[in-house]
C-alpha cells in the first residue's frame, strides 16, 4: 500500500492511506543507505498482523531542514506591513529559497490595518510586478483567511517568514487548535512528556498543512552564477532575447532584461537584489546565508 507520512516520533512513522492511519517502523535497509523517512515522504508499506513496515521511500521533490519535511508544494511567505517593517531583501531571499526548492510561493501581507494605502506599498508593487500571487490579511480579525484556505487543496503547505509577522496566528486560525489536539495520531502518541516533538501534517481543506511555522531564517547555498537568473520568474520571458547566449543580465551589452528594468517592466528593487546576490556568488564562489 502507498501513502504519506504525516507524523514521525520515537522511531514510529504514521502513514495516511485514504482515510486510515497506520503506525509503521522503517526497515533497517534505510539506515544502511543513510536514509531516514521524514514527514511528507511518499512511501510504500506492508502490514503483518496489524504492524506496518515502510518498504520504500519514493524520490523527494524537495526537502526542508527546519521544519524537517519533504515534498512541500506551496509556501505562504508571511510579512507584516508594519511591526516589523518589511525588509525587501529578506522578502526576496525567502522567494529565492522557494524557487530553489521548487516550492510555489504565495506572499501574505499581514497586519494591513496598521498602515493606510497598503496596496501602494513598494513591497506590494514589487511582488505584483514579479508575478507572484499575494493575499492581504488582518489575521487577528480573520480578514483574508478564507482566501488562504482556498489555496490549500491538493497542496502540502508550509507557512514561513520572519519573526513577529503573525505566522502562528494565521496557522492557528487555519488549522484550528481543536484539529491539532485531536485525531487518531494524537491518541497513539501519548508516550510520555519527554517524547521528541516533530512536525506533523494536518489535513485541512483537502490539503496538508505543516503544523509548525516554517523557516524564519534563510539557509541555502547558490553554487553557480549561471543558475541564479533561472530563479527570477520575471526574467524568463526575456531569456533568449539578449544579444549574448548565456547572458547573466549583469554587465553585458545588449541585455534585454536590463532594458526591461529601465522601462519599468521589471521591478528595480528585484533587479538590484539579483545583481547584489550575483556579485556575492561571483566574489565568493558561492553564496550562503
Amino acid at each position: 500500500m502507498e501513502g504519506i507520512i504525516v507524523k514521525g516520533i520515537g522511531g514510529f512513522y504514521y502513514v495516511k492511506i485514504n482515510n486510515e492511519i497506520f503506525e509503521c517502523k522503517a526497515r533497517g535497509k534505510f539506515r544502511k543507505d543513510g536514509l531516514s523517512p521524514i514527514v511528507g515522504d511518499r512511501v510504500k508499506i506492508t502490514l503483518d498482523k496489524g504492524k506496518g513496515a515502510i518498504e520504500k521511500i519514493y524520490e523527494r521533490k524537495n526537502e526542508l531542514v527546519r521544519p524537517l519535511v519533504s515534498n512541500i508544494t506551496q509556501a505562504f511567505v508571511v510579512f507584516a506591513m508594519k511591526n516589523p517593517d518589511i525588509n525587501l531583501d529578506l522578502l526576496n531571499k525567502f522567494l529565492l529559497q522557494c524557487e530553489i526548492k521548487d516550492i510555489k510561493a504565495v506572499v501574505c501581507f499581514n497586519k494591513i490595518d496598521l498602515i493606510d494605502s497598503y496596496e501602494e506599498h513598494e513591497a506590494v508593487k514589487m511582488i505584483k510586478k514579479a508575478g507572484y500571487e499575494y493575499i492581504f490579511l488582518n489575521a487577528k480579525n480573520s480578514i483574508g483567511l478564507e482566501e488562504v484556505r482556498g489555496k490549500l487543496k491538493g497542496n502540502i503547505t508550509v507557512f514561513c517568514g520572519p519573526s513577529g509577522v503573525g505566522k502562528s496566528t494565521i496557522l492557528n486560525n487555519i488549522v484550528g487548535k481543536d484539529v491539532m489536539q485531536t485525531g487518531e495520531i494524537s491518541e497513539k502518541l501519548k508516550r510520555g512528556k519527554h517524547t521528541t516533538r516533530h512536525s506533523e501534517l494536518v489535513e485541512v481543506c483537502e490539503g496538508f498543512v505543516v503544523d509548525t511555522p516554517g523557516f524564519s531564517s534563510i539557509n541555502l547555498t547558490i553554487e553557480s552564477k549561471e543558475d541564479l537568473k533561472d530563479y527570477f520568474p520575471e526574467f524568463w520571458d526575456y531569456e533568449h532575447q539578449c544579444k549574448f547566449n548565456g547572458c547573466l543580465h549583469y554587465k553585458e551589452p545588449g541585455c534585454i532584461v536590463k532594458r526591461a528594468v529601465e522601462e519599468e517592466k521589471i521591478d528595480e528593487n528585484r533587479y538590484k537584489f539579483y545583481t547584489r546576490t550575483l556579485e556575492e556568488v561571483i566574489n565568493g564562489g558561492k553564496n550562503k546565508w
